[in-house]
Order: C-alpha cells, then sequence, then structure tokens
C-alpha cells in the first residue's frame, strides 16, 4: 500500500511487512523512474535543468511531465507498476540483519493517507481500511514498533518541533497557517525509508560502487558552548568539554518535555548541530546515530 498526505498528487512509495520468526519481513518498493528517464534523452536534460520538482501548498511544478509523475510513474492502486524494491528481514530489536534489492512490477492495494492508517489502528476503519487491517496494517506496525525501538537504543535525536500548513484561500492567498498532528503512521514510513536508506548503503559499499551518503557530522566545539551557555538560565546543564554524542541531545530535550520552554530547548539543539549534507565520503549520520545512511 501506498500511506501519503492527503493533497499528495503522486505516490512514489510503497509498504509491506509480515512477521517473521521472531522478527519480521519488510519490503519497501520506489517507483523506477530511471525506467522511462533515460541518461542523455530529452526528459533526462529537461529533469536536470529543472534539478527538481518544487512544492507549493496548492500545486506542484513537477521535474518531469504530469504523465509521468502522475501517471506512469505513479504507484496508483490496482496497476501494475515498475519498482525497484528492498526486502529486508530485522530481528525482533528491529537490527537490519539482511536485505535484497530487486527490479521488478508491483501492485498496490490502495492509496490510504496518515489520518485514515492512524484512526485504523486506534479502532475507526473505514471501507477501504476494514479489510486492510488484519493483513496489512497491522503487520507494518509491528516491524514500526520493532524499528522504533531500535532507533530509541541507538539514541536518535527526536525533537519536538511543531509542523505547520499553509493553506491557501479561494482567491490564491495564504488564508490561515495550521498546525500539522504528527502521528504515529508518519513516523512508521519514516522508519521504513531510514530502513531502506541504510541498506542501500550497505549494498552499495558490497559492491565496491560509488554512493552519495546522507551525511550529518557532529556538532562544533563553538557551537555545543553556544548551546550551554543557551541552557544554563533554564537550569539544563552540560559539562564542559563533553563528547558530543546523540543521546546526549536527547537528554537535554527529555529534560525540557512538557515545559513552556520545551520549544526554545528544541529549537537550541536544532541550531547546534551541524548542517546535513550529501557527501561521497562517508562520516555517518550523526542525527540518526547511523554509521551509514
Amino acid at each position: 500500500v501506498t500511506i501519503d498526505g492527503a493533497d499528495a498528487r503522486d505516490f512514489d512509495d510503497a509498504v509491506w511487512a509480515e512477521k517473521d520468526g521472531d522478527g519480521w519481513y519488510l519490503i519497501v518498493a520506489i517507483a523506477d523512474v530511471s525506467w522511462y528517464v533515460r541518461a542523455g534523452k530529452p526528459l533526462d536534460r529537461e529533469a536536470f535543468n529543472r534539478g527538481n520538482s518544487v512544492y507549493f501548498p496548492d500545486r506542484v511544478v513537477s521535474m518531469l511531465p504530469e504523465a509521468l509523475s502522475n501517471g506512469l510513474c505513479s504507484l496508483v492502486p490496482n496497476e501494475d507498476r515498475g519498482c525497484l524494491a528492498v526486502h529486508m528481514w530485522i530481528d525482533r530489536d528491529g537490527n537490519l540483519k539482511r536485505h535484497e534489492f530487486v527490479r521488478g512490477i508491483m501492485r498496490s492495494t490502495a492509496r490510504l493517507t496518515y489520518e485514515q492508517v492512524e484512526a485504523a489502528w486506534t479502532g475507526s476503519t473505514d471501507d477501504v481500511t476494514a479489510p486492510l487491517l488484519e493483513d496489512v496494517i497491522t503487520p507494518l506496525y509491528g516491524a514500526f514498533d520493532a524499528l522504533q525501538g531500535a532507533r530509541i537504543r541507538r539514541g536518535t535525536i527526536d525533537l519536538e518541533l511543531p509542523e505547520r500548513r499553509v493553506v491557501i484561500g479561494k482567491r490564491g492567498n495564504v488564508a490561515a497557517i495550521e498546525p500539522v498532528q504528527r502521528l504515529d503512521s508518519h513516523r512508521l514510513i519514516e522508519e521504513f525509508m531510514i530502513a531502506a536508506n541504510v541498506a542501500a548503503a550497505e549494498a552499495l559499499e558490497n559492491k565496491d560502487a560509488p554512493c552519495m551518503y546522507r551525511v550529518h557530522d557532529r556538532p562544533s566545539l563553538e557551537k555545543m558552548d553556544s548551546l550551554r551557555e543557551m541552557l544554563e538560565p533554564l537550569g539544563i546543564r552540560v559539562a564542559k568539554g563533553q563528547v558530543a554524542k546523540p543521546h546526549l541531545f536527547q537528554r537535554i530535550v527529555a529534560q525540557a518535555s512538557g515545559k513552556p520552554e520545551m520549544e526554545t530547548v528544541s529549537m537550541a539543539v536544532l541550531r547546534s548541530q551541524a548542517q546535513a549534507e550529501y557527501s561521497p565520503h562517508n562520516v555517518g549520520h550523526f542525527g540518526l546515530a547511523l554509521r551509514r545512511y
């Protein structure tokens, strides 16, 4: 199934899971755009000029023609679509044990929204989710629970920063800016995609193939000093010279949890971090506490 926002127009990833002994067997499938966009051809050259799709609150200026982005390369329900998929096996603690990448044809069972999946999981199914609850949605949350446990044990930095959505009125003006509720269904997709990206990095390394990593270095000493000075008046102490590790920042956030200064502390922690970037040189991902990503 695909799980996206209610306003999504193109569906480029699909997920599936089932119990496998004490662990879980997962599949993440990504639309195989490269089958249609061949290197050096006109579509490829135009995509290069555009660089990326640009998302506005009420529309998208796509990198690729709509016939591809919303049609042939969109994992719409009940249609055969080309994909690149990774089969992953994780243990009960959420650790990736092995994986296999394949090209194939997939058929999505349903186009689901985050809210729809969350409602089904918490007891409010509809005509679409009711038949999928036992065999599709429940295993997804089971695998997510294992992956989330691994995330917590790694000490991944989780910041409680509010997300907001711009609402466009009938005349094309900004009508409102609304808070967006963050659900476990959002986190589920994030964890599946993180696992797929770790598997991709491992697969490329095993083949001695070039790889562009998403890297995130540890914070500089200067930024750590600034963070320490900012937190001290709030009663949150960070020892000078302490080695920066992800779980240190998670402890800082935990101390502010539920307090009025929660958002301020989360923003200060965010600003103390190095900027994530793409690089052929792997220095790991500090925020996710991953050796390769």
